[in-house]
């Protein structure tokens, strides 16, 4: 038991689809963890590229890589659901194949844990790469929120996927909505939210890398028509909480994404 409060289990999710292009920065960034108990579940979503490839040569060299290959290509959220079910670790991190981690990403949240094993969510702040300009942004001029954090959320969401660390069984209990194709972890971080406190840490520990590419990009009115769908089904369960708050953050949401992800 003390063995795994002190060095626990990771295991990372990475779910991929041709994703060769950035593929090696990412894995890269996993094997420079300072911290080294953590497992790779490798979710290969009918890959038609080099990914494999890429993937089985690092595989030789390091065991803790785990391989598996979908017989037919799946949306995100549901990927994400089955890659779950292949994992041994006792929490949980995500990380698509654009994006890449700080080298002590996963052991400032371990040393989270070790002070208190009984926080369940742990999140930071990351930085955005533009990859057009080839510049890095910190779009995080306030601090985060710990504890129970939903009506601040609602107000202004900054939970990024890539950095989050989730205890497995919460996850295994409270599964992503496949539904739908882009907000599926703002869904389930809001629900979340409200059963259990977070865990906010400063410092940027990831960084997104914001492309032509990107789903949410190439889907705006998807991700804008996503959201107010989650704002109609979600009145009655945030009723205590002013749900109206998020209007104002969806139309500044929606300028933000139009502007800044602009490409050319």
């Amino acid at each position: 038991m003390k063995n795994k409060i002190t060095n626990p289990l990771i295991s990372i999710i990475m779910n991929c689809h041709n994703g060769e292009k950035y593929l090696k920065k990412s894995l890269k960034s996993i094997f420079s963890q300072t911290y080294k108990n953590w497992e790779l579940i490798f979710w290969d979503n009918c890959s038609t590229d080099n990914s494999m490839k890429i993937i089985k040569s690092y595989q030789l060299k390091d065991k803790r890589i785990k391989y598996f290959k979908h017989y037919s290509f799946t949306k995100l959220y549901q990927a994400r659901n089955l890659a779950l079910k292949k994992t041994n670790g006792d929490y949980v991190s995500f990380l698509d194949t654009d994006d890449w981690w700080h080298n002590e990403r996963l052991m400032k949240q371990v040393e989270v844990l070790r002070k208190n094993n009984e926080i369940k969510f742990i999140y930071s702040k990351y930085l955005t790469y533009n990859q057009t300009k080839k510049k890095l942004f910190n779009n995080f001029k306030s601090r985060l929120e710990s504890g129970f954090v939903t009506k601040k959320l609602l107000k202004k969401y900054l939970v990024g996927i890539v950095t989050v660390l989730i205890k497995k069984d919460l996850l295994e209990k409270n599964q992503f909505n496949e539904e739908y194709n882009i907000i599926g972890d703002f869904d389930l971080f809001m629900n979340l939210s409200l059963k259990i406190k977070f865990y906010a840490i400063q410092q940027p520990l990831a960084y997104y890398r914001l492309h032509s590419e990107n789903y949410s990009n190439l889907n705006l009115k998807e991700y804008i028509s996503e959201l107010k769908y989650w704002i109609k089904n979600n009145k009655k369960k945030y009723e205590k909480i002013d749900i109206s708050l998020i209007y104002p953050w969806l139309k500044l949401k929606k300028l933000q994404i139009e502007s800044f992800f602009a490409f050319r």
